[in-house]
């Protein structure tokens, strides 16, 4: 073999061994030669065996004692029993607030927020929701010696009028929707939500937007101080549900089934009467069946 043609093989080589790394490092990163498909919050569970849990604390699906920090109610009791039920583990990973769960879903900082999520269209555009544990109502609470908006709502829609309200947090939400002219006396993220019913009391707000259980918890400590104006017709009904990011249909698909299988157990309702023994706080879910007859 002569000079040439040595060379002339050496390049050769040189540039099938270069396209071999080439088409390795594409295989690695996908086949178009673009970054590797992110893996998926399913997968990711699969792998590590671990639910990373986004919360935010809400009585009573989310609750923490103020000495120990450990946390219990409706739905850490069914995400840690539909966990194991599944051989896996939920981690709760994030403390997070009403308007930035959202972001730490699309930040992959966790999973999934396995706190009560209510559903509802402006948080459906960005994320997909589990099948409801249960629904709540939504009242609208002034003081009991109010009586300026008995006979219409309204009347809260008016620039004199101040509603106390939590960013992110529906009776942010219900205040833009349905008040736009009233004013807002609004609160951060992470603030306790029974902040608003003090508002209230301390005539610093007119009226504010929040369930009857938590008015109930209030109202074990300022007794007389609040009445409803929607006892009988709740400005919203909201599922309680879990969120999940909305490129994630296996995760939502495979908490779906076992959430219902706890449903159908009756756990969830055991888990209800354990953390809401209160009548009328809440709306449990009807059972979508019936026994059968003989002559059907």
């Amino acid at each position: 073999m002569n000079l040439r043609t040595s060379v002339l093989v050496i390049g050769v080589a040189a540039i099938t061994a270069a396209g071999v790394t080439i088409g390795l490092g594409r295989l690695a990163h996908g086949e178009s030669g673009g970054v590797a498909a992110r893996e998926s919050a399913y997968q990711r569970v699969l792998r590590t065996g671990v639910i990373r849990c986004g919360y935010v604390i809400y009585p009573p699906g989310m609750q923490r004692d103020a000495n120990t920090g450990k946390l219990s109610g409706v739905f850490v009791d069914a995400m840690n029993t539909a966990a194991s039920n599944m051989g896996l583990r939920a981690e709760w990973t994030e403390e997070v607030g009403w308007g930035s769960m959202i972001e730490g879903l699309r930040a992959n900082r966790y999973d999934m927020i396995c706190s009560p999520v209510w559903a509802n269209s402006t948080r459906g555009k960005l994320a997909d929701f589990s099948v409801p544990l249960f629904y709540s109502g939504i009242g609208a609470y002034v003081r009991s010696d109010d009586h300026r908006f008995d006979a219409d709502l309204t009347r809260l829609n008016a620039q004199a009028v101040t509603i106390a309200t939590v960013d992110g947090e529906m009776s942010s939400i219900i205040a833009h929707q349905d008040f736009g002219k009233a004013h807002l006396d609004s609160f951060p993220q992470l603030a306790d939500v029974s902040q608003l019913l003090l508002e209230v009391t301390s005539k610093k707000a007119d009226v504010t937007f929040v369930e009857p259980f938590i008015a109930d918890l209030f109202l074990k400590t300022h007794p007389g101080t609040l009445r409803n104006l929607a006892a009988d017709h709740p400005l919203r009904i909201f599922p309680n549900t879990m969120m999940f990011g909305k490129d994630e249909p296996a995760l939502r698909s495979m908490m779906d089934t076992a959430l219902l299988e706890l449903i159908n157990a009756g756990a969830v309702d055991k888990f209800l009467r354990q953390y809401a023994p209160s009548a009328g706080a809440f709306y449990p879910l009807a059972f979508p069946y019936r026994r059968g007859t003989s002559d059907q």
